[in-house]
């Protein structure tokens, strides 16, 4: 298990360069002193609860992602990795890439509804929005009462607090990458 002082210089090394500032920016926006900044990179020093808020706000970050091991920060995932799930009549799957993430409040699927399928979708929570790409076939949605059609290389998002089912009238087989963000 690491070290909480090793998580936190990891992190604050890998936060201040995918902002792309330097130490010298990142104490601006922290008030932190340059030269803590670097020794806490460095592990040379252990930042007081203070300091960690410090950065954390400057960095536009919780506080958890500051301290949390993100060792699977990055992480590769192929759909031989997924166990899929079927409907009964096999006309579609679902491909969890990311599950559901609590403090993100987010989930990511990847959909393939086969020729004369379709998929129910239940009503989710107040304020759920759904984020559907179609990369390949053409999507029939149905939100309420109202239908819209997707075609590939094409987006809809929607508040998902209510019935909406996905169908595929054509003869070719409808690939979409869902996100659910509640």
């Amino acid at each position: 298990m690491k070290e909480i002082n090793d998580i936190i210089a990891e992190n604050l090394k890998l936060y201040r360069k995918q902002n792309g500032y330097s130490l010298e920016h990142l104490s601006y926006l922290t008030d932190v002193s340059k030269t803590m900044l670097g020794q806490i990179e460095r592990k040379e020093s252990i930042p007081s609860i203070t300091t960690l808020w410090k950065i954390a706000n400057g960095l536009k970050i919780s506080f958890t992602e500051l301290t949390q091991d993100n060792s699977e920060i990055i992480r590769k995932i192929t759909m031989h990795d997924i166990q899929p799930l079927a409907s009964d009549d096999a006309k579609y799957r679902v491909y969890p890439f990311f599950k559901f993430d609590i403090e993100k409040k987010f989930e990511s699927y990847m959909v393939i509804i086969e020729p004369g399928g379709a998929m129910r979708g239940e009503p989710h929570g107040s304020g759920t929005i759904e984020y559907i790409t179609v990369f390949d076939g053409t999507l029939k949605l149905k939100i309420a009462d109202e239908q819209f059609i997707i075609k590939k290389d094409e987006s809809i998002k929607f508040n998902a607090n209510m019935f909406h089912n996905y169908v595929n009238e054509h003869d070719d087989s409808i690939r979409l990458n869902m996100v659910i963000h509640y």
